[in-house]
C-alpha cells in the first residue's frame, strides 16, 4: 500500500481532528523517506552533526511517547530518554544494537495509535496529568500537540537533507 504523500485535505474545523491527521501524515512522510534508503544509508550519517536517519527515527518514537504517554497521560514508561546516550536528554541519539528500521517504524505507528486515542478522549484545553513527566505544572493537550507537530515537521525537513545526500526520497 503506498504511503500518503500529500498534505491532509480535511473538511474539518476540529483542531483535534487536524492534529491527528497531520501527525499521521508526518509519520508516513518519515517512513516514506526512510524506506527509500538502503540499510547502510539508514544507519550512516552524511552530516557534520553525526546523526543517522535511524537515530532520528528513534528520537521521534521516544519524543512522541515522552509527550503523550509519559507527559499528558502520566503513564510510567520504560527508559523515557532511551533515544539519548546515557539517557541524557542533551546526549546524542542512539539506536541499540539489533534494533532495525521495521521495528522502529512499527513503534512509531503504535505511538500514533496512542496519540490518536488521547486526542479522541480528551479536550485540547485539558492539562496533562501530574505524576509522570510533569510534577507541578503541565501544559495543555493543545500545547503538546503543537510541540509534537513542530518536532515532526522540523525533523522531516532534517531527514530531507540526509535522504537527498543518499539519493533517497525527499519532500513531504
Amino acid at each position: 500500500m503506498p504511503l500518503p504523500d500529500r498534505e491532509p485535505r480535511l473538511d474539518s474545523a476540529d483542531p483535534a481532528v487536524l492534529f491527528a491527521a497531520y501527525l499521521d501524515y508526518y509519520r508516513h512522510a518519515v517512513e516514506r523517506k526512510l524506506r527509500s534508503l538502503s540499510d547502510a544509508d539508514v544507519r550512516a550519517s552524511r552530516l557534520p552533526t553525526g546523526w543517522s536517519p535511524l537515530e532520528l527515527l528513534i528520537h521521534l518514537v521516544y519524543m512522541e511517547q515522552r509527550w503523550f504517554r509519559w507527559g499528558f497521560l502520566a503513564e510510567p514508561v520504560t527508559d523515557p530518554w532511551g533515544d539519548h546516550a546515557g539517557q541524557d536528554p542533551d546526549g546524542p541519539w542512539v539506536v541499540p544494537d539489533g534494533v532495525g528500521l521495521d521495528e522502529l517504524l512499527e513503534a512509531l505507528h503504535a505511538g500514533g495509535v496512542v496519540t490518536g486515542g488521547v486526542l479522541a478522549a480528551h479536550s485540547l484545553d485539558e492539562h496533562g496529568a501530574l505524576g509522570g513527566r510533569f510534577t507541578e505544572h503541565s501544559p495543555t493537550l493543545a500545547w503538546i500537540c503543537f510541540h509534537v507537530l513542530q518536532e515532526y515537521a522540523r525533523h522531516a525537513g532534517h531527514l530531507d537533507i540526509s535522504a537527498e545526500l543518499a539519493g533517497g526520497a525527499t519532500g513531504e
